[in-house]
């Protein structure tokens, strides 16, 4: 293109497959500034003026607004500086729609009412920060001073979700229902039990704190018991019991007998209080997890099986 030629709106128009119109609203606002008039008064144009109008069409198509778009033309912002504003500003926008989509899922999936639909969207946009607080105010409650024992380090970053930016149907689902879970007092108060427990044995135990957990032990001992069809009250589940007896004089640091069987029996009921279960397998959902094997079959299996020789 000749550097020299002059055109009329209409030529412009068609040149940067605008309407006349739009050339008109950008040039009255001095965005495309005329080069020059015809003789007969008409504004007139330069290559500089279509560059310009290339320019602010591509920026209006990314959604800037008329201001910011005039201060880059002008050049009294950066390109690269705006777009990666508008960058951030439409990433957010994106996980927001995301969120929606996922919310909107949900419902249609489960039929929710009009109610629930509105609690899992309030829950559900909580931000990142927002869904932080929410969480360690269970966790001060649930494990209190506990927190700063170095044990728990582990324990804490495993019970902790973490909802992702774009979260699918069911990890919406599951993030509101655990929400729900950490406000119930009832199992604030179960998980602290359990912690204060755990940190008694351990500092009971000495030496086991580099065994396995109960739960593992218990997992470990009875699975193959149940899968070989042995019923608890069976002697043929004496060897199991004895094993557990054993494991738990080892991590408490006591004897063997009625006392130590019933302090056994009472750790065994509190893991298996199903809120306890139903929280790690919601976890297990909102951090893209596999999702825990059931205890509460092998749990069952053990209470029973103690309290059927306790009775003896």
């Amino acid at each position: 293109m000749d550097g020299g030629t002059l055109y009329s709106i209409g030529d412009l128009a068609r040149r940067t497959g605008l309407t006349v119109k739009t050339v008109r609203f950008y040039s009255d606002r001095g965005i495309v500034v005329p080069a020059g008039r015809s003789p007969a008064g008409y504004r007139l144009y330069d290559i500089d003026a279509a560059a310009r109008l290339d320019l602010v069409r591509t920026l209006r198509e990314l959604g800037l607004d008329l201001a910011t778009i005039r201060r880059v033309v002008d050049r009294e912002l950066a390109l690269p500086e705006v777009a990666a504003a508008h960058a951030d500003a439409l990433a957010v926008q994106i996980r927001t729609l995301r969120l929606r989509r996922a919310v909107l899922t949900a419902v249609a999936e489960r039929g929710s009412t009009p109610e629930e639909m509105e609690l899992m969207h309030r829950m559900a946009k909580l931000s990142e920060n927002e869904r932080r607080v929410l969480i360690g105010d269970f966790m001060d409650a649930a494990f209190g001073e506990l927190q700063t024992a170095p044990a728990f380090g582990a324990v804490m970053r495993s019970m902790t979700p973490e909802l992702p930016d774009s979260p699918g149907a069911e990890q919406v689902e599951a993030w509101v229902e655990l929400a729900e879970l950490t406000q119930d007092l009832g199992f604030r108060a179960a998980v602290r039990g359990l912690a204060r427990e755990q940190v008694a044995e351990r500092t009971e135990g000495g030496p086991a704190l580099v065994r396995r957990d109960l739960a593992a032990v218990v997992r470990d001992e009875v699975a193959p018991a149940l899968a070989a069809g042995i019923a608890p009250t069976s002697h043929r589940a004496d060897p199991v019991v004895a094993s557990l007896a054993v494991h738990y004089t080892h991590i408490t640091g006591r004897h063997d007998d009625a006392e130590l069987r019933r302090a056994l029996v009472s750790r065994l009921e509190s893991l298996n209080d199903p809120r306890r279960e139903r929280y790690l397998r919601l976890l297990a959902v909102i951090n893209g997890w596999s999702a825990p094997a059931s205890l509460a079959p092998v749990l069952d299996w053990s209470i029973e099986a103690l309290r059927t020789r306790m009775r003896r």
